[in-house]
């Protein structure tokens, strides 16, 4: 025969209750705390999938303005009209003149003649008219010998040049060549310039220098004879 046995249920006592309380007490305080931070886990969570899905890129778009590219472009140049072509010309080309030939004439050669005049008759020859004599001629008389020109001459007064103090200034120098006639007293009769220093002052200087010189004579068979000497002057600054 079979028995059956049944067993009291237990009933919560009051030590139960009070634990219960506790723990659902614990349990809120907890949750208190890490609501907080359940928040930050879930934004972040929620602002991941929106980046990997491409939805935080439509809303920063549809948020930030946009940024508009303006390119100024210049205006084309107007057209230059085309140039005119070239106009053409006809090239008129003129008709050669006509030459007529030159007709040829045939010149006969002839054998060239010598004609001699005919005998003219003789006639009464006139009778002879003397001419009168001529004067006698005048006596030659010999033209005066031009002086010699000597190369060398011997002086009794040498010439002393003043150095113009217009050309000192200037700085002029050079050599003047003077063509002396130098007379049969030793004086100096006619100088002129032979060859000129490039100065107009030295010349002149040195032409007074010679003329206020006294020479020595030349003698030819004894006698003084006039001669022309070349007498240079040299002009030199110090």
């Amino acid at each position: 025969m079979n028995t059956m046995t049944y067993g009291q249920t237990a009933t919560p006592s009051a030590d139960d209750s009070g634990l219960a309380a506790q723990l659902k007490l614990q349990w809120q305080v907890r949750g208190r705390k890490f609501a907080p931070l359940a928040a930050i886990v879930m934004v972040h969570a929620f602002g991941f999938y929106m980046f990997q899905s491409g939805m935080l890129r439509q809303v920063t778009h549809a948020i930030l303005p946009q940024v508009v590219n303006i390119t100024f472009v210049a205006s084309p140049e107007p057209l230059k009209p085309a140039p005119p072509p070239p106009k053409t010309v006809p090239v008129v080309r003129q008709a050669p003149a006509f030459i007529p030939p030159i007709p040829l004439v045939n010149v006969v050669q002839t054998e060239p003649t010598i004609t001699v005049a005919p005998p003219q008759p003789r006639t009464s020859e006139p009778a002879t008219v003397s001419a009168p004599a001529a004067p006698p001629a005048p006596p030659h008389v010999a033209a005066p010998a031009q002086p010699k020109t000597v190369s060398g001459v011997e002086y009794v007064r040498a010439p002393q040049p003043v150095y113009p103090n217009i050309s000192r200034r200037m700085g002029e120098s050079g050599t003047v060549i003077l063509r002396v006639l130098i007379g049969e007293k030793g004086q100096a009769e006619q100088v002129v310039i032979h060859k000129s220093s490039g100065s107009s002052n030295l010349d002149e200087a040195g032409r007074q220098a010679v003329m206020r010189a006294l020479y020595k004579p030349n003698m030819e068979d004894g006698k003084p004879v006039p001669v022309y000497a070349l007498v240079p002057i040299n002009f030199q600054l110090g």
